[in-house]
C-alpha cells in the first residue's frame, strides 16, 4: 500500500503530461483545419480526453491557442528583427511579407491569428505590436528613400494585408481543387497562389512600381468563384464533417 501511494503521484504526472501533449497535438491539427473557432470538443475527443480535462490543463480558448501557437509566432518576430536589419529596405519588407504570408497559406489557425484580434493569447499581442513596428520601421526607411508613396501609413499597409491575407486559405484551397480536378502540375504550386495578389498590393505602395512580370498565374474564372465560395458563410466548415465518437 505504501508503495502504491509513492508510484501514484508520479503517475498521475505523467499521466498529465502525455495528456498535455496529446491536447496540443490534436488542438494544432484541429487548428489548422478549421481555424480558430473550431469546436474545443472535437479537439478533446481526437486528443482521447474528457472535456473536464481538457479545461483542466487549458480553462479558456486563449490558453490552448496560446501553448499551441507560441513557437510559430516567435518565428514571426525573428523574420521580423531580420528584416529590419535588411540593408535594402524594399527587399526587407517583401522577404519579411514571404515568411509572414507562407504562414498564412500553410494554416487556417496561424491564418486566424495573424489577420484577426483574440483578446487574452500574451504571445499574439506580443507578435501584433512587433509586426506593426517592422512595418513602420521599412516603410519609414521606403518614405525616407522615395521609393514608396508619401501618404501611405502603417495603418494602410496592415490594413490591406489583413484583408488580403484573410483570402489566403480560400486562395489556397481553390488553387489546389481545381487544378487537382484538371489534374494540372499546378496542384505543387497551389499554395503560392498567394504571391500573385500580393505582389499587386505591394506595387501599389511604390511610387515608381516595377515592371517586373508577377509571380504565381493568375487565377481562371473557376477558381475566382471556387475563392468566393471558401470565403462566404455557407461554405461547409471542416468540422462539421468530424465523425461524432
Amino acid at each position: 500500500m505504501t508503495v502504491g501511494a509513492r508510484d501514484g503521484a508520479p503517475r498521475q504526472r505523467r499521466d498529465a503530461r502525455r495528456n498535455r501533449e496529446l491536447l496540443l497535438e490534436a488542438a494544432h491539427e484541429v487548428f489548422t483545419e478549421q481555424g480558430l473557432d473550431a469546436a474545443l470538443d472535437v479537439i478533446a475527443r481526437r486528443a482521447g480526453v474528457g472535456n473536464a480535462t481538457l479545461y483542466r490543463h487549458f480553462p479558456t480558448r486563449a490558453a490552448l491557442v496560446d501553448a499551441v501557437f507560441r513557437d510559430s509566432l516567435t518565428g514571426t518576430m525573428d523574420a521580423g528583427e531580420r528584416a529590419r536589419k535588411a540593408p535594402d529596405a524594399w527587399a526587407g519588407l517583401t522577404g519579411y511579407l514571404e515568411v509572414v504570408f507562407g504562414a498564412l497559406a500553410a494554416d487556417r489557425g496561424s491564418n486566424d491569428l495573424m489577420t484577426t484580434h483574440l483578446r487574452g493569447v500574451d504571445s499574439l499581442e506580443a507578435v501584433h505590436e512587433h509586426n506593426r513596428r517592422t512595418v513602420d520601421t521599412l516603410l519609414t526607411r521606403l518614405r525616407d528613400e522615395g521609393t514608396v508613396r508619401a501618404d501611405v501609413t502603417t495603418e494602410d499597409v496592415l490594413f490591406g494585408l489583413a484583408a488580403l491575407g484573410r483570402a489566403v486559405p480560400a486562395l489556397t484551397a481553390a488553387t489546389a481543387a481545381t487544378a487537382a480536378a484538371a489534374s494540372a502540375p499546378a496542384v505543387e504550386t497551389a499554395p503560392d497562389a498567394w504571391r500573385r495578389p500580393l505582389a499587386l498590393f505591394l506595387g501599389g505602395l511604390r511610387t515608381a512600381p516595377a515592371a517586373a512580370s508577377l509571380p504565381a498565374p493568375a487565377l481562371t474564372a473557376a477558381e475566382l468563384g471556387e475563392v468566393l465560395r471558401e470565403l462566404g458563410p455557407h461554405r461547409t466548415r471542416a468540422r462539421d464533417r468530424e465523425p461524432r465518437a
